[in-house]
């Protein structure tokens, strides 16, 4: 059983996902729009179960059979739809009971929602970062001037206590002060972030992760497995390397940091590549990214600090500066790119999303 022929237009012309099931739930027609949020196509689909697209099976199949069987439509939201990749997805649905050809059919209406929940969340903590941002440099720079003044008078005292012939231990304490005042503009400095614009060039993303996976390596002594799965089909970006390495760097090292806390069995780092198409960052629409997911099988990130990861001075652990990923973070703005989170234990994945130059 198929739809007319003179009705496929119609619906393929939708951007809302459409599909046809019959009374047995099984799939017997799928618009453009459907085929493009499940990632295949609908010969793959046709005769399916549509309720093994859903997380919660049994619950899809009971609400579909009570909707056919009391011709009553209902709406789900925020439902996790399982797309043929193996990824997910989040959707809203409708289903619809309708009679087509002399049988008992459903009409499922799917609208995927985890992109304007992500662009929302964007929003959101842009909007918060830039406040942290302008109250950091307002900061730094009344913290910079009294240290450049301290540090010269310091130098002065040194100076004439050289001259004076002080005791090695009074001239040490000078150094002290220039030593810490050092430190602590050093301190100003990274939470300021890089103090370059990127300088762009042309450059193979996978060169640069190779290099990462170089140090990360020696940094670890083979405690951790680095496995990488690259998608060669990634074009050449436009970026500055040196601040994408440092910024993948440091998502890597914040990853093998928590596997050193976690104490895992087996633990373990992947850095993998896709080309996302059709993808919005700061409300630009691209027609598509290249996304880097650095994943590791910790324990995941603590839910108190989950929303602030990014925020100056937070950290996961008691040694850590928390600046390692508000730096990464800066550098992938300033590349007009994106860093997103998502954390649950055994599986902590940062995505990094870069333009491509289309």
């Amino acid at each position: 059983m198929e739809l007319r022929v003179e009705n496929q237009p119609l619906l393929d012309s939708l951007n809302t996902a459409v599909l046809l099931v019959d009374d047995a739930l099984h799939i017997r027609y799928a618009n453009i729009a459907a085929e493009s949020l499940l990632k295949v196509s609908f010969l793959k689909l046709k005769e399916t179960n549509v309720c093994m697209l859903f997380g919660e099976v049994e619950l899809a199949k009971s609400a579909m059979v009570d909707s056919l069987r009391i011709n009553q439509p209902y709406t789900k939201r925020h439902e996790t739809l399982q797309l043929h990749d193996g990824e997910s997805s989040l959707i809203d649905y409708s289903v619809t009971p309708i009679q087509f050809e002399d049988t008992n059919s459903l009409i499922i209406e799917m609208q995927r929602i985890d992109r304007f929940l992500r662009i929302n969340r964007e929003e959101a903590l842009s909007s918060v970062q830039d406040s942290s941002r302008n109250l950091i440099k307002g900061l730094a720079h009344e913290i910079k001037n009294p240290l450049g003044g301290i540090r010269g008078a310091a130098q002065l005292l040194r100076q004439e206590l050289i001259d004076g012939l002080a005791s090695l231990e009074t001239q040490e304490f000078c150094n002290i002060i220039v030593t810490e005042v050092d430190r602590l503009r050093n301190l100003v400095d990274r939470l300021l972030g890089p103090s370059q614009l990127p300088a762009l060039e042309s450059l193979n993303i996978h060169e640069v992760l190779d290099h990462v996976a170089t140090l990360l390596e020696a940094e670890t002594k083979g405690e951790i497995a680095l496995n990488k799965d690259y998608d060669p089909s990634i074009p050449q970006l436009l970026g500055d390397r040196e601040q994408l390495i440092q910024a993948f760097l440091n998502i890597a090292r914040n990853a093998m940091q928590a596997l050193h806390r976690s104490e895992r069995t087996g633990p373990r780092i992947i850095i993998k590549t896709r080309i996302e198409q059709s993808f919005t960052i700061a409300g630009l629409r691209r027609r598509a990214v290249c996304r880097v997911d650095v994943i590791d099988n910790g324990s995941g990130i603590d839910h108190a600090i989950k929303e602030r990861i990014f925020f100056p001075m937070i950290s996961g652990h008691s040694e850590g500066a928390g600046l390692g990923l508000t730096i990464a973070q800066t550098a992938i703005n300033r590349h007009e790119g994106l860093i997103e989170c998502h954390s649950t234990p055994g599986n902590t994945c940062f995505s990094i999303y870069l333009p491509i130059q289309v």
